[in-house]
């Protein structure tokens, strides 16, 4: 399965396919079957081999390709020549959209329900919350803070201004990563919503509690709630 771009990085690497000569390059090289050289990248391109090369490994830098070094001979040990330099296409999906969107982690959750509901003869939307909570507990473990999957995921927090005095001011999401599917599903993928966020603040040491679905105008259905102050 192709590994997601996180956005910043995407938007970095979308800059650097913009350069004419880089896109010519990138394209080359996804339409080759085999891993590519800078002379045979040369010679399609009709570009001096130094020329090649800066933009391919710019490519690498920015993410879109990846290098490694073979010898083309077919020989090994001395005498065999020294190993080419040779590119190919990261494995990596590159997708940027502003807003960002995650469409691809929403019907990976719908997907997954759908397995289950099926295998077990459980309705649909009670599997749909329970993977969708299995699944922000993965995320929150590895990001280590539930702001930090706010921040992965897109979701744009700040801090709500009714609770701005408090200690651990509330979280309004400003972002929501799954417009485009709530606009027609919004029960659905809202409950789904829900359940990825108390997972995620579950794993990460954040009272579910505070996750509270919470719909409104303009922004995520989901808000984070202050944290209540402790009473001496």
């Amino acid at each position: 399965m192709l590994a997601r771009m996180r956005e910043r990085d995407a938007i970095e690497a979308v800059a650097a396919i913009h350069d004419p000569v880089r896109a010519a390059l990138y394209e080359f090289v996804r339409a080759t079957a085999a891993p590519v050289t800078r002379d045979a990248a040369a010679a399609a391109l009709a570009l001096p081999r130094s020329t090649v090369a800066f933009h391919l490994d710019r490519l690498v830098a920015s993410g879109v390709l990846t290098v490694e070094y073979r010898r083309l001979t077919g020989r090994t040990g001395p005498g065999s020549g020294r190993p080419s330099k040779v590119y190919s296409t990261a494995d990596a999906e590159l997708s940027v959209s502003i807003p960002p969107r995650r469409d691809d982690l929403m019907g990976g959750l719908l997907a997954s329900a759908i397995e289950v509901a099926a295998a077990d003869g459980s309705p649909v939307l009670d599997a749909l919350r329970t993977t969708a909570e299995r699944a922000g507990r993965a995320a929150g473990s590895e990001a280590g803070s539930l702001g930090a999957v706010l921040d992965e995921t897109g979701y744009e927090p700040h801090a709500s201004e009714a609770a701005a005095a408090a200690d651990e001011p509330g979280v309004v999401l400003s972002n929501c990563p799954f417009h485009h599917l709530v606009d027609r599903h919004a029960g659905v993928v809202c409950a789904a919503n829900h359940a990825f966020l108390c997972g995620a603040a579950a794993a990460s040491g954040t009272d579910p509690e505070r996750v509270l679905l919470d719909p409104a105008p303009g922004r995520c259905c989901v808000r984070i709630a202050a944290a209540e102050r402790a009473t001496a």
